[in-house]
């Protein structure tokens, strides 16, 4: 679990035992439910381009060849162990990116739909809809052990890389192609500095998220607990042939 998904799960983390063995449905909680919902309004819309409207369906295909191919999951844990384990300042980041990453782009869309501003709509609701499919696969796969640690650690990765591109365009649309009418008001200048200082703000926290903590720090520790998991069925699986070693045989 790592960056947004961290502070969403943590609101809904009473409920993971008895999302055990309920099935698909029974196991989503509130905030999931919440995020399918979004993502189906995002989906339907019409502002979010078709190349982000498959990057889920590629990256969950892409996901499971991993882990079964390449990364299969260890040992018969039926659940799966939390790879990073914060801080109280590491919780704070976390809060931070939340509140810079989906409430105010949310109340920033949603603002874009009662002022009528198609620009707004279009230039944050592909990093909503990403953002919303990322923490649901986040939380759903989090909870399974059908995936193991480097894959589960490659979520917030392959997610993120993409949502800076887009944030990158959120940023040249705000910052290049809207522009002030001479006779604005307070409100609307207030409103058009709100969306540059909010694609700036973004782009700064997904971005040093990614290159000074998914890189350097998520994914060595998901290969370390992947490697450990590794070795300790090695270990399991010697201590189960102890019995019919040929030292054994000879003292029958």
């Amino acid at each position: 679990m790592s960056g947004v998904s961290l502070a969403v799960s943590e609101t809904t983390k009473h409920h993971e035992n008895t999302a055990v063995g309920v099935g698909i449905m029974g196991s989503l909680r509130v905030i999931e439910l919440q995020l399918v919902a979004f993502i189906m309004v995002f989906s339907a819309s019409g502002l979010v381009p078709l190349f982000d409207l498959a990057f889920p369906i590629f990256t969950t295909a892409y996901l499971l060849i991993l882990s079964r191919l390449a990364f299969p999951t260890h040992g018969g844990s039926t659940t799966s162990k939390e790879i990073y384990q914060g801080t109280q300042v590491f919780r704070a980041y976390v809060i931070l990116g939340t509140t810079v990453g989906l409430f105010l782009p949310l109340a920033y869309v949603l603002g874009g739909f009662a002022r009528g501003d198609e620009h707004s709509l279009q230039s944050a609701t592909p990093h909503l809809f990403l953002l919303s499919c990322q923490i649901l696969t986040e939380n759903i796969i989090s909870g399974l052990s059908l995936f193991s640690p480097p894959v589960r650690a490659l979520v917030p990765m392959l997610y993120t890389v993409r949502r800076i591109f887009v944030i990158l365009d959120w940023v040249q649309d705000v910052w290049i192609n809207k522009s002030l009418t001479p006779y604005a008001g307070i409100k609307d200048v207030a409103w058009f500095w709100f969306g540059r200082v909010l694609a700036l703000a973004n782009l700064a926290y997904f971005s040093i998220n990614m290159f000074g903590f998914l890189i350097p720090r998520f994914l060595p520790r998901a290969f370390n607990q992947y490697l450990r998991e590794q070795n300790d069925e090695i270990q399991r699986k010697v201590v189960e042939d102890e019995p019919t070693s040929p030292l054994d045989k000879k003292s029958l």
